[in-house]
């Protein structure tokens, strides 16, 4: 089978639906959808989000030094893809979505409380890459809805979260698929046996 050429474009799949919390300098609660956004550090404990400078949350970031990253579920799609069209500058989003944002005791920012999972973040590192700035966030906790725990209580569980995917280029959004297999187990039978 061959592959077609599509050129330089941003269309890795799936990209996360995530709404990133911030202040603004009033004090205001926003939060912009962002899909360019991933761990990037597992010590200490990071994800990365890039935005454009003319977002409004953009300055809060670079001032508070801190944003939430929240990860909504599917029945939130409506609000999630709120909060990528309408601007903090020109609306309260949390009051037009009938969502409820929750001052972080860890870091100066807000995080949508009817989301299932929210990361706290310090800003540790701003990269400058192009049409977007790379804000690098230390984790400094993650809240989860119990209810959408693993059952062990220490993770949380992807089908309980059912988290948004989004697919750039043609601008869909997808919910979490059916369970394949296990991680570092799925491909045991093809790691080579050492003599």
């Amino acid at each position: 089978m061959s592959k077609k050429s599509l050129g330089p474009k941003t269309l890795a799949l799936p990209a996360p639906v995530w709404v990133v919390g911030t202040y603004d300098a009033a004090g205001k609660a926003n939060g912009m959808t962002a899909a360019w956004g991933g761990v990037c550090c597992s010590k200490p404990p990071c994800v990365s989000v890039a935005l454009r400078p003319s977002r409004y949350s953009y300055d809060a970031i670079v001032q508070r030094r801190a944003f939430t990253v929240c990860v909504p579920s599917e029945k939130h799609l409506q609000a999630a893809d709120y909060f990528g069209l309408a601007s903090g500058r020109d609306e309260d989003k949390f009051a037009a979505a009938d969502l409820t944002p929750v001052r972080s005791e860890l870091v100066d920012a807000p995080y949508v409380e009817e989301f299932p999972l929210a990361l706290e973040c310090r800003l540790l590192h701003t990269v400058e890459v192009g049409l977007h700035t790379l804000f690098i966030g230390e984790i400094l906790d993650v809240k989860c809805d119990e209810q959408t725990l693993t059952d062990n209580g220490e993770h949380p569980d992807l089908a309980k979260v059912r988290p948004v995917l989004y697919a750039p280029g043609s601008r869909r959004y997808f919910g979490v698929g059916e369970l394949l297999g296990t991680a570092y187990t799925a491909g045991r039978d093809l790691v080579r046996k050492k003599p």
